[in-house]
């Protein structure tokens, strides 16, 4: 299995605002090949923390689909949304190649 974990830091004011936007999310990555799972976690500590973690069955499934006309349509809706401060928030991107179970 493989594992991407995408980590944001939003301003605290705005995180019910972006937790809604996954809630809402379209789901084309969950028709992507070798797609297993997606969940959005909360640092209990960090509130403005959100993590998008997502499992593929492995890196080859996870590249195919980051370099998909689905990922690129998604991001590029990302970059036109409304809040500018919202749109230019950068992630750290973790991938981590799971090695036992």
């Amino acid at each position: 299995m493989y594992i991407v974990q995408s980590i944001v830091e939003v301003p605290v004011d705005k995180v019910e605002e972006v937790i809604g936007l996954y809630q809402n999310r379209s789901r084309s990555v969950d028709k992507a090949s070798g797609f297993i799972s997606f969940q959005l976690l909360q640092n209990e500590n960090k509130p403005g923390e959100l993590t998008v973690h997502m499992t593929w069955e492995d890196k080859k499934d996870y590249l195919a689909w980051v370099t998909s006309s689905d990922f690129k349509r998604i991001h590029d809706l990302e970059r036109k949304y409304p809040d500018q401060e919202l749109a230019n928030i950068k992630p750290t991107v973790r991938r981590y190649s799971v090695r036992a179970e």
